[in-house]
């Protein structure tokens, strides 16, 4: 069980676009699955641990205070505190610390989550955060409020809604669920928000707060087309409460010549072309609930053509373009290396003969790890051999598509379970196949 036993419910909403739905009754009331979003928070808590409960309540009060009683009925001790006036979603937390345990959870009243709270709490008390942000990709980042962090997780700046036009961001939305050590924080009076005062004063002060990127669902459902989207995904079976944190299937996919227009070592952000129809075919995966990773050796790094930087910067273009089709990516990893020397302005410390480039399997292997993936369940999607035989030694099906190297690589003997024409053909064929074993 997490260490980590209280959570506070930031539930004040009034529900104004929904009340023509549900009529006069709080937004962390309104039913998903015929259960109210706060009775499957405290259900998801509870099953991590999670003991006791704050909710702080506005609108209709009363109304929630009967609906969770003394909380025994879900196996914790709630107390409902009440604003007197709204306080905005930090306010009436920072004026409430003295009676808040040293560690919680924070949650707002209208997320509909399946998120593992027990490794989330893991990854914030081994890396001793002031205060960690459950943070995802989604297919909007250009409308959303997006967080900035370093290459160790820590968050350096907040991007908040609008965007510059022709700048590229990191996908890293703010999902609205936090773990919070109570002595980062300092009381403060009237309105306060945790993504406009509380986490851009911790950044300031040197507190470490730090970003968990996670491909879990998470979603709010405060309007009414959200909440028509969130009861589709429960029904399809997106949105899993009963199986939150335990392994899913994916569909691995290679980058240059199978995302992108292959132009050789891609140095520049400038380079990046999407192909036709990949924003397609990763909303169809996607929607077949399946994550989507792209695992790729850079290369260009290790020959000092390019920095970690600048590929940064590609694949923040690359995640931003995908964003603009409606479609996002779950993780990225890459490989720095190179083993071959004799390259002006290379990196020596990267000239090695590693496990992570491909055809080795440590890039599927850490995300295997780290985001909970069934690599048995999982496909492969590349140009390149290999990609394929990466596939064959990780025990993923793979497709080989005929864009980019189309396979004439020749470097690998491997044969692909599939060959497709492209990524959105692809996309097809493991979708059939799907059906095929359902």
């Amino acid at each position: 069980m997490t260490a980590i036993n209280h959570v506070v419910i930031v539930a004040g909403g009034k529900g104004t676009r929904l009340s023509a739905l549900f009529g006069n009754i709080p937004k962390a009331l309104v039913p998903v699955g015929g259960k109210p979003v706060l009775q499957h928070q405290l259900e998801l808590a509870a099953k991590a641990g999670v003991r006791s409960a704050t909710i702080f309540a506005g609108f209709l009060a009363d109304q929630i205070a009967e609906f969770v009683g003394d909380g025994s009925r879900f196996g914790m001790n709630i107390t409902v505190r009440v604003e007197d006036e709204p306080l905005g979603n930090a306010g009436a937390v920072l004026q409430s610390l003295k009676t808040l345990p040293e560690s919680f959870f924070v949650m707002y009243g209208d997320v509909m989550m399946a998120v593992d709270l027990e490794r989330m709490a893991r990854f914030h008390r081994d890396h001793g955060a002031a205060f960690t942000a459950f943070v995802h990709p989604n297919d909007h980042p250009f409308d959303s409020d997006l967080i900035e962090a370093d290459a160790e997780g820590r968050v350096t700046a907040l991007h908040n809604a609008p965007h510059e036009p022709n700048r590229a961001y990191d996908n890293l939305v703010n999902a609205a669920l936090y773990i919070v050590e109570r002595n980062a924080l300092t009381p403060a009076p009237g309105k306060q928000d945790f993504t406009k005062n509380v986490m851009p004063g911790l950044i300031v002060s040197g507190a470490k707060v730090l970003a968990y990127r996670s491909a879990e669902y998470i979603k709010d459902m405060g309007t009414p087309e959200r909440l028509a989207r969130v009861e589709t995904d429960l029904k399809s079976g997106k949105l899993d409460l009963a199986n939150a944190g335990k392994p899913r299937a994916a569909v691995f996919l290679d980058r240059d010549g199978t995302l992108n227009l292959e132009k050789g070592f891609l140095a520049s952000q400038d380079g990046m072309e999407l192909l036709p129809g990949v924003g397609a075919a990763l909303k169809a995966l996607r929607q077949a609930g399946y994550c989507l990773v792209v695992v790729t050796n850079q290369p260009v790094i290790a020959r000092g053509e390019a920095s970690e930087n600048d590929v940064a910067a590609i694949h923040r273009r690359l995640e931003w373009e995908l964003g603009k089709e409606g479609a996002y990516l779950d993780a990225i990893y890459l490989c720095p290396h190179h083993p071959d020397k004799g390259f002006a302005g290379e990196r020596p410390e990267l000239k090695i003969a590693c496990q992570c480039r491909k055809p080795g399997i440590a890039m599927v292997e850490q995300a295997c790890r780290e985001l909970t993936l069934n690599a048995a369940a999982s496909w492969m999607i590349g140009d390149q051999t290999r990609d394929i035989e990466m596939a064959r030694r990780a025990g993923l099906r793979s497709i080989l598509v005929r864009t980019g190297t189309a396979g004439r690589d020749g470097n690998f003997s491997a044969t692909p379970d599939f060959v497709a024409d492209d990524i959105r053909a692809a996309a097809d064929l493991i979708l059939e196949q799907k059906k095929a074993a359902a």
